[in-house]
């Protein structure tokens, strides 16, 4: 079973900083996951929420803001004085940290409560320009958005996120069309997650930081999961105890 840091390793770093993935990419895991919002200039940034409120020392709306006027505020000192000074990254600049490396990207598009019109075209301009399409999946609450961005680009991998329990969830990621499967931890204990397994489903499950838990995913077939702890997840399962 693969190992993704969820927003960069941010069990022990601020998350979505380069802190945390420049962490993250220090670490033989497979992959890392970003969420990215669109600023009132058009800039892509990974934040995860639509507000700087919880994960910086500033207040307001993503969507309301310039990237310069973002970058006034410090997104680490709320997570430890250590980490002070840490700024809102931008898209490239994350992708950036994992250039040289091969781990596997998940980018998160956040537009299932505000659209962010073209945010989907202005990721994939990213990618092109990195020359990452071929170790990039993208994933999104808004199914919308993923299935608009594989039109965009049917060669890169698309995944759709759920929180739900969905009936016949195999086949509705085939109508979208996605690629993969990410569902929320307790249904994957579901048959809903059974059933696309034995389907075939590629399905990657968030967000996991308890060593038993993802033991358990493990045993059943689950490909991958996503985790605020990445390291210490990766030295458990490879030892096989909880």
């Amino acid at each position: 079973m693969k190992i993704y840091a969820h927003r960069g390793a941010s069990g022990t770093f601020p998350e979505n900083t380069l802190a945390a993935f420049e962490e993250a990419a220090r670490l033989d895991i497979h992959g890392v996951e970003f969420d990215v919002h669109l600023t009132k200039d058009g800039e892509l940034v990974v934040i995860h929420d639509e507000t700087i409120d919880r994960t910086s020392d500033g207040v307001g709306y993503v969507k309301d803001l310039t990237l310069a006027e973002l970058r006034t505020f410090d997104y680490g000192i709320w997570f430890g004085s250590e980490f002070a000074g840490q700024t809102i990254p931008t898209l490239e600049e994350v992708l950036a940290v994992f250039q040289q490396t091969t781990h596997h990207i998940n980018i998160e598009l956040k537009s299932d409560i505000f659209p962010y019109e073209g945010m989907g075209e202005k990721v994939l301009q990213v990618i092109e320009k990195m020359g990452m399409a071929e170790r990039v999946v993208i994933s999104s609450f808004d199914h919308e958005a993923v299935r608009e961005f594989k039109k965009l680009a049917p060669h890169i991998e698309v995944a759709i996120l759920t929180l739900e329990v969905l009936v016949d969830a195999y086949d509705y990621a085939r109508f979208i069309p996605a690629d993969a499967l990410h569902i929320f931890l307790p249904t994957a204990m579901r048959k809903m997650a059974k059933e696309a397994l034995v389907k075939g489903a590629i399905l990657r499950v968030y967000t996991v930081n308890d060593i038993e838990n993802a033991m358990a995913l493990q045993k059943i077939g689950v490909h991958a999961i996503f985790t605020d702890y990445p390291e210490r997840m990766k030295q458990a399962l490879e030892v096989g105890t909880v």
